[in-house]
């Protein structure tokens, strides 16, 4: 704007100094000179085009040929000036700055608890849509203009800041963000693993407290994000093949963990129940390889069909893409009792699995979708199970963001028998019904659970099964279970109701919605909760509860001299 600026004010000067030079006669006939404030006037209205007339009096032929002179003089450098501004408001540079620094005054000003979300693609976007109907603040960094402009047009509950910057740069991740107090993790999902190490490294260096979650599909990435405290590197393809043996030999355990880390209010499907015997793997990438360990070690065959062994590092295999029926043939498809389609086209492993129902009608099939624009060609086919990473990684982040304690829980379920998952799956079935419960956590402290803490500090105990009665009616439970409590670092996993809470104590709950905001009444109203363990009202003042405890007390020893034998 230097050079406008200055051409505007050289040719209103030289505009101004000759009008005031320029001779005229007032109504009287005398010799009359436009004083610098009257040239000033004149020439503003006459460079901006508005135009005025001849004021104070009317010009001379002078006066008129000068202002003639002046018209085209100023008015040109005025729309150069005019047309400057306008282009610089268009540069790239100033609208990057502008957007910037509103970014970073919308990030500063959260008020609430948030979540910094790093790439939007198919898994940012599941991610975010859910955080958001879950009220949970979230911050986006993306890397590509049309992502975040697919952002902007989404229907959210909150506004979401966002930034099209590159998500590796430390720089953008302090705009985010990560030094600010109310952040509660970082989440890298994109679809580059060396991006993704580089975020979690500067998270990290910047915040070592910060909770941070990275998607890592190779496994020499995914040693190096360990190595420098990444809390939680997520493989898709090697939790899919774990949720597939799992499926097939502790069907309860799947469904459990499918059942927690579903949408709240959903309906469960039915398992799909993969067969025992001989399976076909069409493709040995990362997600092949994944499967192929993770069946072989439930003790089930497998024949690989691979198209490029040397690449993938596939010694004992048939060669070919898995289309053509010849292939599969090869293979065994007719004696087979699965197949899994684990390449990386969608439109190739489309092509597999339709071959493979013709040759072997009665086959089950795993599809792996790697593109979510293409749902409505894979929801046609109707595949036994279908596996796309970006729902895969979305829920395992959802499961560490809104439950920390859940993915502890589940952590610890897969180590428990298949008739253990079933009787909590009876248990949860029989309390909150068939759809998908809430789950949270309780901690007991004078912070989250006042009214517990207050009681255990008077010397009352509380037991867990104090917390999981309905205020409204002290005899019936809340559509609530405890899955885990957690002590001085010891979890046990569905804690008995008996159990005596202490300060500190963390207990994860699963449950519907009216159970949870009940049992925040109990929380944190000591009478309330007082009332719900014996009836009666709690004293209030220091006196009363003093006398109260030594009552309490001489009952107690009482009723143990009774209990002594004669």
């Amino acid at each position: 704007m230097r050079a406008p600026l200055i051409l505007v004010i050289v040719t209103y000067t030289i505009a101004i100094i000759g009008l005031t030079m320029m001779p005229g006669t007032d109504p009287e006939g005398r010799p009359w000179h436009m004083s610098v404030f009257e040239a000033f006037y004149v020439i503003s209205y006459t460079a901006t085009t508005i135009g005025f007339g001849e004021v104070p009096f009317p010009y001379s032929p002078s006066q008129r040929l000068w202002m003639t002179f002046s018209i085209y003089f100023t008015v040109i450098p005025w729309f150069y000036a005019i047309g400057k501004i306008i282009s610089l408001f268009q540069d790239p540079g100033l609208k990057l700055a502008v957007t910037t620094a509103r970014f970073a005054r919308e990030v500063e000003h959260l008020h609430e608890p948030f979540y910094i979300v790093c790439g939007y693609g198919e898994t940012g976007k599941q991610l975010v849509s859910a955080l958001d109907k879950k009220g949970i603040r979230v911050v986006v960094l993306e890397i590509q203009q049309d992502l975040i402009n697919e952002l902007e047009l989404e229907d959210h509950q909150f506004d979401i800041p966002n930034l099209c910057a590159d998500t590796k740069m430390p720089d953008t991740l302090l705009r985010a963000g990560v030094k600010h107090p109310l952040c509660r993790g970082v989440a890298a999902l994109t679809d580059n693993d060396h991006v993704n190490l580089a975020i979690a490294i500067a998270v990290k260096l910047i915040n070592p407290n910060l909770l941070m979650l990275a998607r890592a599909e190779n496994e020499e990435v995914a040693a190096n994000m360990a190595s420098f405290g990444t809390d939680h590197i997520i493989n898709p393809y090697a939790l899919f093949g774990e949720l597939l043996a799992m499926e097939v030999h502790a069907l309860g355990t799947y469904l459990l963990h499918e059942w927690l880390t579903a949408v709240p209010g959903d309906a469960l499907p039915s398992p799909a129940c993969p067969p025992i015997g001989k399976w076909v793997i069409c493709g040995y990438g990362r997600f092949g390889k994944s499967v192929v360990a993770n069946l072989e070690r439930e003790n089930i065959s497998t024949v690989i069909i691979e198209a490029d062994p040397e690449l993938t590092g596939c010694v004992n295999c048939i060669v070919g893409s898995g289309a053509e029926g010849k292939i599969l043939q090869e293979a065994g498809i007719e004696d087979a009792v699965g197949i899994v389609a684990g390449t990386n086209d969608d439109i190739n492993n489309l092509s597999i699995v339709m071959t493979a129902r013709e040759l072997n009608p009665d086959i089950f099939v795993v599809i792996r979708k790697n593109r979510r624009f293409n749902e409505v060609l894979f929801d046609q086919f109707n595949a036994d199970i279908t596996m796309q990473p970006s729902n895969i990684i979305a829920h395992e982040c959802l499961a560490h963001m809104v439950a920390p304690l859940l993915s502890q829980f589940l952590s610890l379920a897969r180590n428990q028998s298949n008739a253990w998952s079933n009787q909590v799956i009876s248990e949860l079935v029989e309390t909150v019904g068939e759809s998908v419960p809430l789950t949270w956590r309780v901690t007991v402290d004078h912070i989250h659970s006042p009214a517990v803490s207050n009681l255990i500090r008077w010397g009352i105990p509380v037991p867990l099964n104090a917390i999981t009665q309905n205020p409204n009616n002290r005899t019936e439970h809340l559509e609530l279970v405890p899955l885990m409590l957690i002590r001085n670092g010891q979890s046990t996993l569905l804690p008995e109701k008996t159990t005596l809470l202490l300060e500190g104590d963390l207990v994860l709950f699963c449950g519907k919605d009216y159970a949870k905001t009940m049992q925040s009444i109990l929380l944190s109203n000591h009478k309330v909760l007082t009332f719900v363990m014996n009836g009666r009202e709690i004293a209030e003042g220091i006196v009363w509860r003093w006398m109260l405890k030594k009552i309490a007390s001489f009952k107690r020893k009482k009723g143990s001299k009774k209990a002594e034998p004669s």
